[in-house]
């Protein structure tokens, strides 16, 4: 039985092979169905694929468009489960133009696996990923060398790669990263160790995925941003006791996700903005009083007092309330293809709550060769184009409770959101 749920992404160049190691790791872990391996397999015969052998890549792109194309072109989600673990995976895609894509796959992710092919090394497109892995703070970044077969196993080349993968780690702050040499086609280091690198003395792809630990946001403070206030509006029928209606007249449930901690009845805890404390009298889940839940659970909260709260609101544990503030510098990774640039009005999206803002000022532009942050601050129409990441400063018309990102991966994102169509302008974290 499963013990854990571990969210990871991939993510890679074009063609460096990435929707066929997940192929080949969902497949060598039996995670697909008979029919579609049979799906699968019909499929690559049509296309010249020998006998008994086909494309891996087919498991998981699954939009006509990908398979026709022979790209990855949307985050596929994919859903299995050892005996040690259960897991989420989302399969990024590999285009520059589709990099946005990655931003949304990596965001809840444990760890990153990010694929470089053995023959052409680390490219800018591994330095994108690299980078956004570094602003998203994912906790482990895997480095999967892939198609060494192609040359010809050679420990040179891997060491090459590796040694290059550490240094643009380092200058991200990267700290926690692992490089081991694949090969998806072959399946050498997936599930097995190959012996064709006995060079190589590491884990395989699959043994990190079981041991790597999961982040352990269950041990920060209550973060609930309600997303809904429950209360019953009629229903009841005639047979239903006096004392229950009595009851659920007077229900009043704040309904959201727990983004961080946990809560039990008898916790005290404070409802922002306001700041009012309150202690928890109720706590449902799914419709029953559990009287606990934790992080990533889906909870109904019911309070001791009447506190005026709605959509938007943050329940938090008593004396852990971050601070209200209407000023924040912000990195963002831009999503959209139109540019973000100072002056511009938009919507900030963070937990539930959705309140206007301006851009105040585009401050830095970050040199994906260099990693440096290129001063803007003096240019009054800089701007931040599509994929790009930089440094901007918000004036938020109403407070949130924003958090440094380096804190809490939860109460320091946010979303720019375009005021007139809704689109999702650039995702962005609070810099300390």
């Amino acid at each position: 039985m499963s013990t854990s749920l571990f969210r990871f992404a991939t993510a890679g160049s074009v063609d460096d092979g990435k929707s066929t190691l997940v192929g080949r790791l969902l497949h060598d872990a039996k995670a697909i169905l008979a029919d579609q391996l049979d799906q699968v397999a019909a499929t690559s015969r049509a296309r010249g694929f020998a006998h008994g052998a086909f494309d891996f890549a087919l498991l998981t792109d699954g939009l006509r468009a990908e398979r026709e194309q022979g790209i990855t072109i949307d985050v596929a989600y994919r859903y299995f489960a050892t005996d040690r673990r259960s897991f989420i995976l989302a399969d990024c895609p590999g285009h520059v133009q589709y990099t946005r894509n990655m931003v949304t796959g990596a965001a809840t992710a444990d760890a990153v696996v990010v694929l470089v092919d053995a023959r052409k090394g680390v490219v800018e497109q591994t330095r994108r990923h690299l980078a956004v892995a570094s602003l998203l703070r994912v906790p482990h970044v895997i480095v999967a060398v892939n198609k060494i077969d192609l040359t010809g196993f050679d420990e040179q080349a891997y060491v090459d790669i590796e040694i290059e993968a550490l240094r643009v780690a380092d200058e991200l702050g990267i700290s926690a990263v692992r490089v081991l040499p694949v090969s998806a086609l072959e399946g050498d280091n997936i599930i097995d160790r190959s012996e064709r690198t006995p060079w190589y003395p590491g884990e395989t792809l699959f043994e990190l995925l079981e041991t790597l630990p999961v982040r352990a946001d269950v041990d920060e403070p209550l973060r609930l941003p309600v997303q809904l206030v429950l209360r019953p509006q009629g229903g009841l029928s005639p047979e239903t006791p006096a004392d229950e209606v009595e009851r659920l007249r007077d229900f009043r449930g704040f309904a959201g996700r727990i983004a961080a901690g946990a809560v039990s009845v008898g916790d005290r805890v404070q409802v922002l903005p306001s700041g009012r404390a309150t202690e928890v009298t109720g706590v449902h889940v799914a419709g029953a009083d559990t009287g606990t839940a934790t992080v990533r659970q889906s909870v109904t909260l019911t309070l001791a007092d009447e506190i005026d709260a709605s959509r938007g609101a943050l329940i938090v544990a008593e004396g852990s309330a971050p601070e209200l503030r209407r000023d924040a510098v912000v990195e963002l990774f831009q999503l959209d293809p139109r540019a973000t640039a100072a002056g511009a009005r938009v919507l900030v999206k963070h937990g539930t709550a959705t309140v206007q803002a301006l851009v105040a000022e585009v401050l830095t532009r970050r040199d994906l060769e260099t990693f440096a942050h290129a001063d803007l601050a003096a240019q009054p129409d800089a701007s931040l184009a599509e994929n790009e990441i930089g440094r901007v400063r918000l004036r938020l018309a109403s407070d949130l409770p924003l958090e440094p990102y380096a804190r809490s991966r939860e109460g320091g994102s946010l979303l720019l959101i375009h005021p007139a169509d809704g689109a999702t302008l650039a995702a962005g974290t609070v810099i300390d």
